[in-house]
């Protein structure tokens, strides 16, 4: 499973990638509003950084807006990947850019259904947002479970980008699903890391290979 960062944050990137697992990096409007500078400068650093799909997200609500923003972003970097929401403009606006050769990350996708029509429309990506539908009630690793099947019966030229990922047993389990990417905070990457037996175990050589080098008395 590829690994992408869902960050903006671009200290956080540069830690992350250090570490060779990254693969890609997904932002959105919120993201990036947190983050000092314009979006177009922080997209150009994180492209530089990053020598993988990133995905941008449009902010119109039309297709014909939707459009003309994801042929801006397109042209901006050749890793940029377009987000569009998934709704009724947004797959218009997924089948004329993929018509393009533009890719398009379809987000916001919360029933099979969905993720089903954005693959048709010719999305490369779709986004099952796991962690909002947990909030609610609703088994969110189920779904990613249910994309992955539906993908696999028709051979769709999409892959299931597992989102909102919280925790540790979200991405295992996105994982042995067979979803393709899985995209998380960097705290998530982090604790992916870190266990206490490795902790324990680290400091247990240590101290056995101080002792070993005391002199005898």
């Amino acid at each position: 499973m590829k690994i992408f960062l869902d960050t903006a944050n671009l200290d956080e990137i540069r830690e992350a990638v250090a570490l060779g697992v990254v693969d890609g990096v997904t932002t959105n409007p919120t993201l990036l509003a947190k983050e000092p500078g314009a979006p177009e400068d922080i997209m150009r650093e994180i492209c530089q950084l990053v020598d993988g799909p990133i995905s941008a997200e449009v902010i119109a609500t039309d297709a014909d807006g939707m459009i003309r923003e994801g042929r801006t972003w397109a042209a901006f970097h050749r890793n940029i990947v377009v987000k569009c929401p998934c709704t009724i403009d947004g797959l218009k606006a997924t089948k004329v850019l993929a018509s393009e050769g533009i890719r398009v990350n379809m987000t916001l996708i919360f029933s099979p259904s969905q993720a089903l029509l954005a693959a048709k429309a010719g999305a490369r990506f779709v986004s099952p947002f796991v962690g909002r539908l947990d909030d609610i009630s609703t088994p969110g690793m189920e779904l990613v479970a249910d994309i992955v099947q539906i993908f696999d019966n028709y051979g769709f030229n999409c892959e299931v980008l597992a989102a909102s990922l919280r925790h540790p047993l979200h991405v295992v389990e996105a994982a042995k699903m067979g979803a393709h990417i899985g995209t998380m905070p960097v705290s998530v990457l982090r604790s992916l890391i870190k266990h206490p037996l490795t902790d324990i175990g680290l400091k247990r050589f240590l101290e056995d290979w101080e002792k070993a080098r005391r002199p005898a008395k």
